[in-house]
C-alpha cells in the first residue's frame, strides 16, 4: 500500500509531506535529506538574510526544494523573493501576512504558492490570492499562530475549499508528529501535511542538540503560547499572533509581565540573556521553538528515517486499524 494524494501529484512526491520552512532551524541540508525521503522539503527564509538563502540553497545542492517566508517581513525586504526565485524552486510559501503581494510574481516563475493560514478570513485571502495550495495551521504548532485548534480547522477548510477552489489543495500543520497525526489529517480532509516540531528534532535541523533534548524530554504541557520572546528579540510581530515555545525558565519569568519586559533598561539586558543563551546551548534562558508535539518525540533521528516511520505507521493505520473498526451489521 502507498499513500497517493493530488498533493504527491501537485508536487510530484511520493509522500504526502511537506517538511515546515522552520526559521533559523530548516535550512538545506534538512529540506534536502526531507525531499530525498520523498516528500518536499522546505528552506526557513525567516526574516530575510540574503546571504543565508544563497548558502543554505548551496546546501540543498540539486534537490527539488523549496522556501518559505514570514511575509509581513518579506513586505520589507521583497527583493529576497528574487534571490529564492532565481534558483527555481518547487514551491514558495507565504505565512502571516497577505499573499497578494508576491502571489503572481511566484505563479510567473513556476513556483508553486503555499499559503498557511491560521482561520477562515485567512483561507479566504489566500484563495482571492490564487493558492494552489493551503496550509491550514492550528494553534498546537511550535512558532507563531493564532488559536484554531488543528482538528476543527483543518475540516472546516476543507468544506471551504470543496465549495470555492476545488482545485486547491489542502495541508494540514500542528501537532502532527507520527503516522498516526498524518493518517488523521487524511481523514479531515486534508491532502497531506506539513510537519515542523518532528523535523526540527531531527539530526539535520539547524537547531542545538541541548534544545532537542529538552523537548525530547518534555510533554505537551510543558509549551506555551506567549509574546516575550518576541519582545525579548525586539521583533514587532503583529498582533494577534503569538508563539509556542517551551516553558523555559526565560519564558516564565517573563510571560505575564510583557509590559515590564518591555521597558527599555529591561529589554536590553533580557536581550543579552536571550541571545547569549541561544548561542551557548543554554536551554533555561531563552526560547526553544517547538510545539505541543514535544511530547511525542522522544529522539532525535535522521529525517529520512522519521519520513520512513510516518508514512509506513500512517499506511498500516489506514489499511489495518480502520477496516478492524468497521463491523458488518
Amino acid at each position: 500500500m502507498a499513500l497517493r494524494t493530488r498533493l504527491c501529484e501537485m508536487l510530484d512526491i511520493e509522500h504526502p509531506i511537506i517538511s515546515a520552512p522552520m526559521a533559523f532551524a530548516a535550512g538545506g541540508r534538512l529540506a534536502a535529506t526531507t525531499t530525498g525521503a520523498g516528500g518536499l522539503g522546505l528552506i526557513g527564509g525567516g526574516y530575510g538574510d540574503a546571504d543565508w538563502l544563497e548558502c543554505e540553497f548551496a546546501e540543498a545542492g540539486n534537490a527539488r526544494v523549496g522556501c518559505g517566508f514570514i511575509t509581513w517581513s518579506l513586505a520589507k525586504r521583497p527583493q529576497l523573493l528574487d534571490v529564492v526565485l532565481a534558483h527555481n524552486p518547487v514551491a514558495v510559501m507565504l505565512s502571516f501576512g497577505s499573499p497578494m503581494p508576491f502571489a503572481r510574481p511566484i505563479k510567473a516563475a513556476g513556483a508553486t504558492l503555499i499559503c498557511q493560514i491560521q482561520c477562515m478570513n485567512h483561507a479566504r485571502e489566500a484563495v482571492a490570492a490564487g493558492a494552489d495550495i493551503i496550509v491550514a495551521q492550528g494553534a498546537e504548532a511550535g512558532g507563531h499562530g493564532l488559536v484554531r485548534a488543528t482538528l476543527t480547522l483543518v475540516p472546516e477548510v476543507a468544506d471551504y475549499l470543496a465549495k470555492a477552489a476545488s482545485a486547491t489543495a489542502l495541508v494540514a500543520a500542528g501537532g502532527i508528529a507520527d503516522g498516526r497525526g498524518l493518517a488523521a489529517a487524511l481523514m479531515l480532509g486534508a491532502d497531506g501535511v506539513l510537519i515542523g516540531s518532528r523535523f526540527w528534532a531531527s539530526s539535520e535541523a539547524l537547531v542545538n542538540p541541548a534544545f532537542q533534548d529538552r523537548a525530547s524530554a518534555a510533554d505537551g504541557d510543558s509549551t506555551i503560547r506567549t509574546t516575550v520572546v518576541d519582545i525579548a528579540r525586539k521583533i514587532a510581530w503583529p498582533d494577534p499572533f503569538t508563539a509556542r515555545v517551551m516553558k523555559t525558565r526565560f519564558v516564565e519569568d517573563w510571560h505575564g509581565r510583557e509590559a515590564e519586559l518591555a521597558e527599555p533598561a529591561a529589554v536590553d539586558r533580557e536581550m543579552h540573556r536571550y541571545v547569549s543563551a541561544m548561542q551557548r546551548g543554554d536551554p533555561d534562558n531563552t526560547g526553544v521553538w517547538v510545539g505541543e508535539a514535544a511530547g511525542l518525540i522522544k529522539d532525535v533521528r535522521p529525517a529520512a528515517d522519521l519520513m520512513r516511520e510516518i508514512v509506513r505507521d500512517a499506511e498500516h493505520l489506514l489499511r489495518d486499524r480502520a477496516l478492524s473498526l468497521v463491523r458488518a451489521p
